[in-house]
C-alpha cells in the first residue's frame, strides 16, 4: 500500500519547491535542488542534487546513469540497483500521465537527496492527477501498470506532493548507508 506524503518528511517540501536563484541554479542546502556539480557531499551528512531531463529514451538513460553516477560519488553503490529501477519507473510515470503533449518537449525534473540513512529519490513534472496504482491482476502478466507498486516493494515510503501549479513531485524513500 503506498505511504502518503506527510508533511514530516523535512526535505520532501523543499525538493518540491522549485524557486530557482538568479544564476539559474536551485538552491544548494541539504534536501533541497543543487547542481549536478553538488554531487560529492562535502560532510558526508546531506547533500542534493537535481537534474532536467527530456522524457525520451536519452533523457531516461541519462536520468539512470546520473542515478549510478551519483550514487557512486555518495558510497552507496549497495543501493544502486534499487535506485536506477525506481528512478525508471517514476520517470516512466512522468512520461506518460504528468507531462502535457502540445508545449514543446516534455520534461521531468530528477531529484536524489542523502540525509544521514536516508536516500530519497524524486521526480517532478508538470502534471497535477495524484498517482495511483493499477490494480493487482494475477491473472496475467500486463505489460503496463506495474511501476508502482515495484516503487512499492522497493521503497520505506512513498507518495507524493503537489507542486507550485501545475505540477507535482513524487518521491521514494531508501534505506542509506554509507559504505566504509
Amino acid at each position: 500500500m503506498p505511504s502518503p506524503a506527510s508533511p514530516a518528511l523535512r526535505p520532501l517540501s523543499a525538493l518540491a519547491a522549485r524557486t530557482q536563484d538568479g544564476a539559474g541554479q536551485l538552491p544548494a542546502g541539504p534536501g533541497q535542488f543543487a547542481s549536478p556539480e553538488a554531487s560529492r557531499p562535502r560532510d558526508r551528512r546531506a547533500a542534493a542534487v537535481s537534474l532536467c531531463l527530456a522524457c525520451d529514451r536519452a533523457g531516461f538513460a541519462r536520468a539512470r546513469a546520473f542515478t549510478r553516477d551519483t550514487l557512486r560519488d555518495w558510497r552507496l553503490e549497495e543501493r544502486t540497483d534499487d535506485a536506477v529501477l525506481v528512478v525508471t519507473e517514476l520517470a516512466a510515470n512522468a512520461a506518460v500521465h504528468g507531462t502535457a503533449a502540445g508545449d514543446g518537449p516534455a520534461e521531468f525534473r530528477l531529484g536524489l537527496s542523502l540525509e544521514p540513512g536516508v536516500l530519497t529519490l524524486t521526480v517532478s513534472d508538470p502534471g497535477t492527477d495524484a498517482p495511483v496504482p493499477a490494480p493487482a491482476d494475477d491473472r496475467s502478466l500486463p505489460e503496463h501498470g506495474r511501476g508502482l507498486r515495484i516503487v512499492d516493494a522497493l521503497a520505506d515510503v512513498w507518495g507524493w506532493v503537489p507542486g507550485p501549479a501545475p505540477g507535482k513531485t513524487v518521491f521514494a524513500r531508501l534505506p542509506a548507508r554509507p559504505s566504509p
